[in-house]
C-alpha cells in the first residue's frame, strides 16, 4: 500500500548510527544503489559528504548515539547541509513498517515526510562550555569517591573524626588527615589544628582522635589523599579553561554592574562567575535564591546563553521535563507524573531547589509548604519549575530578580485560603467575617 503522506523534504537523507559503521539512505532515483555502508574513520566520513553531494541532498536525519555522531554531526555541519538530529525514543513510536526496512530508510522517509523533529544543539561557544563545565562534574564526582576512602579508612582505625568536625574537608578535618599520613600520632598535638570556628572543644577532637592505627589502612589513607590532591589539582586546572572560554562570549551587560552574593568555598568554580555571567546573558542569574555561579554556569553550558528556541516559559519547562504529566482519558486524568528524561540544566535546578528548605525567600516558603502536602519529591520538581520559569523570563525579558520574601509569600498563600474558604462557605449558604482582635481591658477590675 503506497503511502498518503505527502513528501515535504524532496531532498532528505537518512543516516544511522554506529560505533564501527555508518548506514546512509539516500531518495529513490538519486543513485543505483540507495543505501551504502561507510566505515567510521574520518576518511568514510567525508567519503559520506561526498556520496550525499553528488545525490543532490540537502537535509539529513541522524541518531543520536552515545558520543559516536558527534564527529560526523559536525562535519555534515560544516559541509553546509541542514542536520536533524533525532531522539530515538521520537520516531520509535511512529508506526510504520520498521521491521520490514533498515533504520536509515525508515529515518529518511519519516524525516522527508516532516515527521521528525530536531534536538536542541548549542551554538559552537555554548558548545566548548559545555564539555569543560561536564568534564569538571566529572572531576568533582570522581574525587568525592576518594573522599569517601577516606572516612572508611579512618573509621576503621576508630579515628572518630566524622562525629566531631562538621566538614571532613573543612580546614581542621584536612589539616588532621594531612598530619597523620605525614607520620604524626599525638592525640593532643592533631587537636591543636583545630579551627576557631568548629564547634567542637579541642578536648572533644582530642578524644576522638585515640585510636589503633594499622600500617595497611594508614597506606589506603595515603593513596586516597594523593588521589583527592590529583583530582582538585584537574579541578583547578579545569576552572582556568573555563574562565578562558567564557571570555569569548559576547558581552550582553550593557556595562551593568553584578551586586555579588556571597557563596560558598566548597566546589567553587575558581573565578568571578557572577561577573562573568552577568555579561554572558545580561542578568545576575545568581540572585535567585539557591542559584549560585556554579550552578548557573552548569545551567548556561547545557541551554545558552539565550532561550530563542522555545515559544514561551512553558516550551522550556517542557524540554528540561519538569512538568506535569497530561495522561488523561476519557476525561480523566490518568497521570500527573513528569516526563522521564537525562537533562542536566533540570538536574542542577533540582539541586539548587532542595537547598532552599531553610531559605527564607518566597521561594524557600513555597518549598516548605508543598514539601508538607506533596513529600520532598515532587515539592523539589515543583519548585525547580518555578526556577526554569523564572531564568527563562529574566534571560527572554533581560530583567533582574526580585525578591519578595517568605513573609510575602505566606500573606498571599493566606489571602489565597481566606477567598476560596468564602467562596465554598457562600456555596453551603454560610457568611463568614474575620474574627474581631480582642482588646485589652484598660481597668484594673477586669
Amino acid at each position: 500500500m503506497e503511502s498518503t503522506f505527502e513528501c515535504i523534504e524532496p531532498n532528505a537523507a537518512g543516516i544511522d548510527v554506529g560505533s564501527f559503521s555508518h548506514f546512509v539512505a539516500v531518495p529513490q532515483g538519486r543513485d543505483k544503489e540507495t543505501v551504502k555502508e561507510f566505515g567510521s574513520f574520518t576518511e568514510d566520513l567525508h567519503s559520506i559528504v561526498h556520496w550525499l553531494e553528488i545525490c543532490r541532498v540537502k537535509t539529513v536525519a541522524m541518531e543520536a548515539t552515545g558520543v559516536y555522531w558527534i564527529p560526523l554531526y559536525e562535519v555534515l555541519v560544516e559541509k553546509g547541509f541542514q542536520v536533524c538530529l533525532v531522539n530515538a525514543r521520537h520516531y520509535k513510536n511512529v508506526r510504520g513498517r520498521k521491521s520490514d526496512v533498515l533504520d536509515c530508510q525508515w529515518l529518511q522517509q519519516l524525516h522527508s515526510y516532516g515527521l521528525l523533529k530536531s534536538s536542541f544543539q548549542p551554538g559552537e561557544e555554548e558548545n566548548k562550555l559545555r564539555q569543560l563545565v561536564r568534564h569538571r562534574a566529572n572531576l568533582v564526582r570522581w574525587g568525592a569517591t576518594h573522599v569517601q576512602q577516606m572516612q572508611k579508612a579512618l573509621a576503621q582505625m576508630n579515628l572518630q573524626l566524622s562525629n566531631v568536625v562538621t566538614d571532613l574537608l573543612g580546614d581542621t578535618g584536612m589539616k588532621i588527615i594531612r598530619a597523620i599520613c605525614s607520620g604524626e600520632r599525638d592525640p593532643k598535638i592533631l587537636s591543636a589544628f583545630r579551627d576557631a570556628r568548629c564547634k567542637n572543644s579541642q578536648e572533644t577532637i582530642e578524644k576522638s582522635l585515640y585510636r589503633h592505627y594499622r600500617e595497611e589502612i594508614l597506606f589506603s589513607l595515603k593513596q586516597a589523599l594523593a588521589s583527592y590532591d590529583h583530582y582538585q589539582r584537574q579541578i583547578g586546572e579545569c576552572n582556568q579553561e573555563i574562565e578562558v572560554i567564557t571570555r569569548n562570549f559576547e558581552d550582553k551587560s550593557g556595562g551593568q554592574t553584578v551586586c555579588k552574593k556571597r557563596e560558598s568555598k566548597k566546589n567553587h568554580i575558581g573565578f568571578d562567575a557572577q561577573d562573568r555571567l552577568m555579561k554572558m546573558v545580561g542578568v545576575n542569574l545568581t540572585q535567585i535564591p539557591g542559584i549560585n555561579g556554579t550552578i548557573a554556569m552548569t545551567f548556561i553550558a547545557e541551554v545558552g546563553t539565550n532561550v530563542d528556541k522555545w515559544t514561551n516559559a512553558k516550551a522550556f519547562a517542557c524540554w528540561l521535563g519538569l512538568c506535569p504529566g497530561t495522561k488523561i482519558s476519557g476525561g480523566k486524568r490518568l497521570s500527573g507524573k513528569t516526563t522521564s528524561c537525562k537533562n542536566r540544566a533540570a538536574e542542577a535546578l533540582r539541586m539548587a531547589a532542595s537547598a532552599l528548605y531553610r531559605n527564607q525567600s518566597a521561594l524557600g516558603a513555597f518549598l516548605r509548604r508543598l514539601k508538607a502536602r506533596l513529600g520532598p519529591a515532587k515539592a523539589i520538581t515543583a519548585v525547580a519549575h518555578k526556577l526554569a520559569v523564572i531564568i527563562y523570563n529574566m534571560i527572554k525579558n533581560k530583567k533582574s530578580y526580585n525578591e519578595m520574601g517568605a513573609g510575602y509569600y505566606d500573606e498571599l498563600h493566606k489571602a489565597r485560603a481566606v477567598k476560596n474558604l468564602e467562596k465554598f462557605a457562600k456555596r453551603l449558604g454560610f457568611d463568614i467575617s474575620p474574627k474581631q482582635p480582642i482588646t485589652p481591658c484598660s481597668t484594673s477590675t477586669c
